[in-house]
């Protein structure tokens, strides 16, 4: 399985502070899928970076990123990533923000979107390293099927 951990944050790519919640999708990932070949990135909340970065991995099973979700102005993460992809897949969302807000109410402003790029599930995850771990934790048992599926395998 190919999959790609891209971070969506204008203070981390400017070393403002150091990303926590990319690195801790990426452990998580390498725990479950330790064959697996894992790539990642950071870039700024701005719609042709994310592009450019959505461009660069559009070889990984999976694009998961973090960050750009929520409701501040410079959140814009969702929208591009609805714009890049060809088809949505939202019971993802749905699920990721159900069970987040059982953790917590503020999960109820969390946008994140998935969507499928011609052979890539793109998803999105909330930004902080909670959120961020929770979410990987949800479709950690999933992903094998999902890419399965995307394949036209057996559902089996």
């Amino acid at each position: 399985m190919k999959l790609s951990v891209i971070t969506i944050s204008d203070r981390a790519s400017r070393g403002e502070y150091e990303d926590l919640s990319g690195p801790a999708i990426a452990a998580l990932l390498h725990e479950a899928y330790p064959s697996a070949v894992l790539q990642s990135a950071m870039v700024p909340d701005d719609a042709d970076a994310i592009l450019a970065a959505y461009k660069a991995h559009r070889n990984a099973d999976y694009i998961l990123t973090t960050g750009g979700t929520g409701i501040s102005p410079s959140d814009i993460t969702p929208e591009t990533t609805e714009e890049w992809c060809d088809r949505s897949l939202p019971g993802i969302a749905e699920l990721l923000r159900a069970k987040s807000y059982a953790e917590t109410p503020n999960a109820i402003f969390s946008r994140g979107y998935a969507g499928i790029k011609d052979s890539t599930i793109i998803i999105n995850f909330p930004g902080s390293v909670k959120a961020a771990r929770f979410c990987t934790q949800l479709l950690i048992p999933v992903l094998e099927h999902g890419i399965r599926m995307l394949r036209g395998d057996d559902h089996g």
